[in-house]
């Protein structure tokens, strides 16, 4: 198969995706906002669940250049404005998932944690500064991101010589060594140390689960084992999403690392790396929604509402 009829399947196998992935997080993000309100006890993990969703819609619809290059072309914007803004949303969205993701595995190994153990005493702090933890990502990621802003410019702009090809309409025009080296190191730092502390605190979360099944076991016959707790449940579910997680982001970080030390692009290589992100931002949604017993209930009282209307 050439490089063109890969190019081809990979974007035929990414529309449906970006469509099911973006549907699936407005969904989410729209229940668990109505079951924020419906409840009237917004929970730390709501707001990280929250956050997570609202930026992986963010994230889906800015590759709308990938999915029809034309569109980008058509909008009433210098090229150069449009590639800057798409790239750089992109990217911040891309390190704001991360953080989000390693925020939400960490707090769950602080609520499982024993007592005896220092992440549970810092459970309490962790919980009440939640919301600046939060909105301090976004500083961050913004000034990570800065260089896609100077550097991103449109390929019909041929002043300059040496550009990386990124789409058919942008591209990625050559940095200052030291320039690169910085935000490359920068960059990458943040992204070893994130998915580090996630699978690390996922790890923790294995062993903690193992040893309260073994506990289990041993005080309880297995015809008459215990019902799973809802943090059990909970811990399952996000340690379903760190797997998945660190798996398509490990990946995304070897592409776009080897990519820019190697200033080599092609529509293929972005294609899949862009494939590999959004698989998590597509996949999340569907385990929130599958292991959130209120969002089941908020859809069961929606139906029977609808329901009633109808037949009234």
């Amino acid at each position: 198969m050439d490089t063109l009829s890969t190019y081809l399947v990979l974007k035929s196998v990414f529309l449906p995706q970006a469509a099911v992935g973006l549907s699936a997080n407005i969904l989410c993000l729209f229940f668990l906002i109505f079951t924020l309100v419906h409840h009237h006890k917004p929970k730390p993990h709501d707001l990280i669940s929250c956050h997570l969703a609202f930026i992986h819609v963010l994230m889906l619809l800015t590759v709308v250049d990938v999915l029809s290059p034309d569109l980008l072309e058509s909008l009433p914007f210098e090229n150069d404005f449009k590639c800057k803004s798409l790239f750089y949303i992109n990217r911040v969205m891309r390190g704001l998932s991360i953080c989000t993701t390693c925020l939400l595995s960490v707090h769950q190994a602080s609520i499982i944690s024993p007592r005896n153990v220092w992440l549970a005493r810092f459970k309490h702090k962790f919980t009440n500064n939640m919301v600046s933890v939060i909105f301090l990502f976004w500083p961050l990621n913004l000034s990570l991101s800065s260089n896609i802003i100077l550097f991103t410019v449109a390929s019909s702009n041929m002043s300059q010589t040496n550009l990386l090809q990124m789409t058919k309409y942008c591209s990625l025009s050559p940095m200052n060594s030291i320039i690169r080296g910085v935000f490359f190191t920068l960059t990458i730092s943040r992204d070893f140390l994130l998915v580090g502390i996630t699978l690390l605190s996922g790890m923790y979360m294995v062993i903690l689960l193992f040893r309260h099944q073994r506990r289990s076991q041993h005080l309880h016959s297995t015809s008459l084992s215990p019902r799973s707790s809802p943090e059990k449940k909970a811990t399952q579910t996000i340690l379903l999403l760190v797997s998945f997680f660190v798996v398509m982001y490990s990946v995304d970080i070897i592409i776009s690392s080897s990519s820019t030390l190697l200033w080599l692009y092609n529509p293929v290589i972005l294609n899949v790396q862009i494939l590999v992100v959004n698989a998590y931002a597509t996949i999340a949604p569907f385990v929130q929604i599958n292991s959130d017993k209120r969002i089941g209930d908020t859809l069961e009282n929606m139906q029977s509402v609808c329901c009633q209307l109808l037949t009234s």
